[in-house]
């Protein structure tokens, strides 16, 4: 890596240490609450070609034990560039060899069941999947749109619904079979430009919202 190339780099967190944490608790927020976007504030120039809490999410989260893979829109920016100088994490080729990976708004998805999805004695080692969409938002519940998520389980109290624009097709039923695998299974970050949404593997989409969501 040049000193050409080092300075075509954006910088990270101003603060690396209070800017990483602010933005981890965003993510375990995301997680703990499913389907409730959080707001991802943060001063890190990020690269071009993925959004921008998904970018700090993973500087937050990433270290020199991790692996990442990228999708082919973000593998031909400077994204992996970027993580790799800021964070030390190693990027490979193929996503089932990855903890994490990061799929840019309009590219395909690598199916959830390829991806590391630990074991029942080990079920931290599975991988999470960053994932790009266009717009989300969490609706109430009594004005819920149709083909909105109803999500449930631990850490909603009777039960979330969220609105999603972009995923990719045949996510739901990606996603029952994911979460019917539990423990084992893969953990997936919702991101717009602005929020990250979570979606641990103990969140279920009952079956009449994956029918509603399959038929749009």
């Amino acid at each position: 890596m040049t000193a050409h190339t080092l300075s075509a780099l954006g910088a990270g967190f101003s603060d690396e240490a209070l800017g990483s944490q602010a933005v981890f608790r965003g993510v375990l927020q995301a997680l703990s609450q499913p389907g409730q976007p959080v707001r991802m504030d943060h001063d890190a120039e990020v690269p071009e070609g993925g959004h921008s809490a998904s970018a700090a999410a993973l500087l937050a989260l990433l270290d020199s034990d991790c692996t990442l893979w990228l999708s082919p829109r973000l593998a031909a920016g400077n994204a992996g560039m970027w993580l790799r100088f800021h964070t030390g994490c190693q990027l490979v080729d193929a996503p089932e060899q990855a903890h994490f990976v990061w799929v840019a708004a309009g590219d395909a998805m690598p199916p959830l069941h390829t991806l590391a999805q630990g074991g029942d004695a080990c079920p931290e080692q599975s991988a999470t999947c960053v994932l790009d969409v266009d717009a989300m938002d969490a609706v109430d519940t009594n004005a819920v749109a149709p083909g909105a998520w109803r999500l449930s389980g631990p850490g909603i109290r009777d039960a979330q619904h969220l609105q999603v624009r972009g995923m990719p097709a045949g996510f739901e039923r990606q996603w029952a079979d994911n979460h019917a695998a539990f423990p084992r299974g893969v953990d997936v970050l919702l991101a717009t430009a602005t929020h990250l949404a979570g979606l641990p593997r103990t969140t279920g989409i009952p079956s009449a919202a994956v029918e509603a969501c399959a038929c749009t």
